[in-house]
């Protein structure tokens, strides 16, 4: 039987986790959320995750803005479109966008910021051809989803990760 190394940060993490989850501090819940923690970061730990080696912290704050930023536009023209004049006809569609991402945890960070951003939603990725499929509401101009993903979003994620 093989020994798993012990995640002390995930088990910080999911201790408090389970804390906040619970709304108290009671003893019984300070045992509960310590046993969890431990027992959750030991069947973490046999995942074996990926070291991740994160660069440019000044990337990392410029990307979080832009997609604050773009999360507020993407909210407003998506309550424009819903609660805007029916009459105007929208076009929902799919794009196929070409990747250089291949870490994964810069593909999970790509597929939070899509699916976050209303409007948008991550459908696929082809690993083998490094694809992404995306779903758009109003689908004008694929060209121009395809610069939007790989401009904005993949290239300081290739900065951060890669």
């Amino acid at each position: 039987m093989k020994r798993h190394p012990f995640l002390p940060l995930a088990a910080f993490g999911l201790f408090i986790l389970w804390l906040l989850l619970n709304q108290t501090v009671s003893y019984g819940h300070i045992l509960l959320g310590g046993a969890a923690a431990l027992v959750g970061s030991w069947a973490l730990s046999a995942l074996r995750p990926q070291k991740v080696r994160i660069r440019r912290l000044g990337a990392i704050i410029r990307l979080s803005l832009r997609v604050l930023v773009d999360i507020v536009k993407s909210n407003i023209a998506v309550g424009r479109i819903i609660l805007g004049p029916a009459r105007q006809e929208r076009r929902a569609g799919f794009v196929n966008i070409p990747l250089e991402l291949r870490n994964p945890y810069a593909l999970a960070t790509l597929g939070c910021i899509i699916t976050s951003t209303p409007g948008t939603l991550w459908v696929d990725f082809d690993a083998t051809k490094g694809t992404l499929m995306i779903h758009v509401l109003d689908l004008i101009d694929e060209s121009t989803w395809i610069r939007t993903i790989k401009g904005r979003y993949e290239r300081p994620l290739l900065e951060i990760f890669e």
